[in-house]
């Protein structure tokens, strides 16, 4: 994995080492309401990431690729990450401490891990599950021409969920 880096951010490569910084800014309770729950503690946080490293399934079926996001030479911001499967498209995630939003951070993190996705791991299409009515990230999603997918798209979601999906972008 490459550090990417954007206009006013770094994409470092997660590794154990960020879980202290990552645990303080997991705490933000207004993440929860769109999320399940904080980690539970640093260790828990770091033997995560630690697994993580491996940036693959046991079975080496999925790549795992999570960066963390910062400004540049500052602060953590949140992170990106895609679960990169042959025959799928790759599904991506990301958080970002309420101090953040509405900055336009999460947008240039995802767009760059996408571009990152395409040129150097073949991807092709990309897929996001979030909570229904979190509409920030619904609309962070739309401008980076994702659409809600169709029922028989198979994407797995609970019920207060849905999936949005995004074909190929130009590498």
């Amino acid at each position: 994995m490459r550090t990417l880096v954007t206009r006013r951010l770094v994409l470092e490569p997660q590794l154990a080492e960020h879980a202290e910084a990552m645990y303080a800014l997991l705490q933000d309770p207004a993440i929860y309401r769109y999320e399940n729950e904080p980690p539970h503690s640093v260790d828990g946080l770091r033997e995560r990431f630690r697994r993580l490293e491996s940036r693959a399934s046991a079975d080496g079926s999925e790549h795992w690729l999570n960066w963390v996001v910062r400004l540049r030479d500052a602060e953590l911001t949140g992170y990106v990450q895609a679960t990169v499967c042959e025959a799928s498209p790759a599904a991506i995630a990301y958080v970002f401490a309420s101090t953040w939003w509405g900055r336009g951070y999460a947008t240039e993190a995802v767009a760059a891990m996408m571009e990152e996705l395409v040129a150097n791991y073949g991807v092709r299409g990309f897929s996001a599950v979030l909570k229904r009515d979190n509409l920030r990230s619904v609309r962070l999603l739309e401008r980076l021409g994702f659409a809600h997918a169709r029922p028989d798209a198979k994407i797995a979601c609970d019920t207060d969920e849905i999936a949005m999906l995004r074909n190929s972008i130009a590498s």
